[in-house]
């Protein structure tokens, strides 16, 4: 089972991650990696020596092709249990979660094959037991 916590605040050395729940003109913004047939959030890790704004502002670029956008953190949360990234049920990884409104975009150079732009969440999630529950609190926290 894998278990989503919230938080205000945590030691910046324990985010791992930057989700960014991103709209343009209103509707949702998602992504679809080359190697998978679902959806996802834009975000990902962390980098050596990089604050968690900026992997945030990186990953939107990267996986939108965003170029002018506005970016606010929400809060943290935490996953703990056995995910993609974590094989233990034990281990909780931290990460940050943010919120973009996107006005323009370019040629997305990365692993997503294409963005979906589109006015109701997706079904086909790639992390279903995460990735909705992070919406569910960005709009319990006034974001959305």
């Amino acid at each position: 089972m894998v278990e989503v916590k919230f938080y205000d605040s945590i030691d910046d050395k324990l985010l791992k991650f930057a989700v960014i729940i991103s709209k343009t003109n209103g509707k949702w913004i998602f992504c679809k990696h080359r190697e998978r047939d679902t959806y996802e959030v834009p975000g990902g890790h962390r980098e050596s020596g990089e604050d968690i704004l900026s992997v945030a502002k990186r990953e939107l670029m990267e996986e939108t092709g965003a170029t002018d956008f506005t970016i606010k953190p929400i809060c943290v949360y935490s996953v703990k249990g056995k995910t993609r990234v974590s094989e233990s049920i034990d281990d909780e990884t931290f990460g940050m979660l943010f919120y973009a409104d996107v006005f323009s975009f370019e040629e997305i150079h990365s692993e997503i094959e294409k963005i979906l732009i589109t006015d109701n969440l997706v079904k086909n999630w790639t992390y279903p037991l995460i990735q909705p529950k992070l919406i569910e609190e960005a709009k319990n926290r006034g974001y959305l």
